[in-house]
């Protein structure tokens, strides 16, 4: 690979593992302990990640279990993920902190879908961005002392590299989309 496209695969790369850490947000019925990644506990006046508080388990598929380190946390993992956008209300025994997910209504997985495909989309215009900025780069050095039949190799060189993301972000959307669609 050349060095002067190399930034722009990174960024390509970068738009690419977004999507799958968005992916891994969504809840598809079953339990999944990344939909908590995004979730921050206060501990002692310190935004701390769920998972540096507490042993997270999927004990059933349907279920995640959090066992605090420090029983005084339950009020403030609670706390925590009421606040937060994963939509699932906690309960506790005192000991361990349990989220139960609903069965995904077909009506519902039509939802998540749609929202996967969008996604997947968004991430290809982020792709193709960053493909345009890529030739608006080599136009530049076109101007410079670069030959012609150069700048076309480089250009054919990063269209390839945006064909393999755009490639790769479908499929995720295909895997996604099926993993969904599983009841």
């Amino acid at each position: 690979m050349d060095e002067r496209l190399q930034q722009f695969e990174t960024k390509m790369q970068k738009a690419y593992a977004f999507l799958e850490g968005d992916y891994q947000a969504i809840r598809a019925g079953r339990a999944n302990p990344h939909v908590l990644d995004r979730i921050r506990v206060d501990y002692y006046g310190t935004p701390t990640p769920i998972q540096q508080v507490g042993n997270i388990t999927v004990p059933e598929p349907r279920m995640i279990q959090i066992a605090p380190w420090e029983k005084s946390l339950i009020k403030a993992i609670e706390k925590a993920i009421m606040a937060s956008d994963v939509g699932i209300t906690p309960s506790n025994d005192g000991n361990v902190i349990r989220l139960v997910f609903p069965e995904v209504t077909e009506e519902r997985r039509k939802a998540l879908v749609k929202d996967v495909k969008k996604k997947g989309e968004e991430a290809k215009v982020a792709i193709r961005n960053i493909r345009r900025d890529g030739n608006d780069f080599l136009k530049k050095l076109g101007k410079e002392d670069v030959s012609e039949d150069e700048i076309k190799e480089l250009e054919g060189k990063l269209q390839k590299l945006t064909d393999k993301y755009s490639k790769d972000v479908d499929k995720l959307v295909e895997t996604k989309s099926q993993e969904i669609m599983t009841v």
